[in-house]
């Protein structure tokens, strides 16, 4: 069997506090959320894969706008609360994404979304392939991760330039646990998406909303001078 990819045991820990806060908690409802909304193609009727699904907040706002979804996780227990949240409406299922995306035909898909997951897979070359698979030619790919800038000064790195496994303590979800995962580059970013011929649509530093503001002020004035988030949009051309 293989070896579960990094976070696995972290998200397995924190899955029911991490489904009872996402619908509130600021960096994700009132940041990167209304951030990766906003990018964003015509869902209606359209096959789209939202990986790293987690508790299917995303799944249930896909569904909203008309689309046909495949929602999956590496979390066997985030997938079971998805699907407590979601019934029948999506297609859930535990797969990993540092693993070929077997379960699906070439052009399968005509928008993936993949907010804040990636930050967990070392391989991104070997990812963005087969989401080039599994994407219908004029399809997007559309995901978030941490800013390289932020993540640099946040985990105080002298590697910049190298895929650096780092480790920081969550405690926003009301549990504390230690979360892994890998720090990158800009380039490390932005170069496996191009080496696979997608062609850059939409680059998003993205601002903090008004209702961030109202609950954590001290970090809305923060997001406002420097983002701690980056949405990516690319189209399989």
């Amino acid at each position: 069997m293989a070896e579960k990819s990094l976070a696995y045991e972290a998200y397995q820990e924190l899955a029911e506090f991490y489904a009872a806060g996402i619908d509130h908690k600021p960096h994700n409802a009132y940041y990167d959320r209304p951030a990766n909304i906003s990018l964003w193609p015509d869902c209606q009727g359209k096959r789209v894969l939202d990986a790293g699904c987690g508790p299917g907040v995303y799944c249930s706002l896909l569904v909203e706008r008309g689309a046909i979804v495949t929602g999956v996780d590496v979390s066997d227990r985030m997938i079971e609360l998805a699907k407590q949240r979601l019934g029948t409406s999506v297609d859930l299922r535990v797969m990993d994404l540092v693993q070929p995306l077997v379960e699906f035909s070439d052009e399968y898909f005509d928008f993936i979304n993949a907010a804040l997951c990636l930050d967990y897979i070392e391989d991104w070359l070997s990812l963005f392939s087969e989401f080039r698979r599994v994407l219908r030619t004029n399809g997007l790919v559309q995901f978030s991760c941490g800013h390289p800038a932020f993540e640099a000064e946040y985990y105080q790195t002298e590697k910049y330039f190298e895929i650096e496994r780092v480790d920081a303590i969550w405690t926003g979800f009301g549990k504390k646990v230690k979360m892994p995962s890998f720090r990158r580059s800009l380039q490390d970013i932005l170069m496996p998406v191009i080496s696979n011929g997608f062609c850059l649509e939409n680059v998003l530093e993205p601002k903090p909303t008004a209702e961030f503001l109202k609950v954590d002020p001290i970090r809305y004035r923060k997001l406002c001078s420097r983002p701690a988030f980056l949405c990516i949009q690319a189209r399989k051309t």
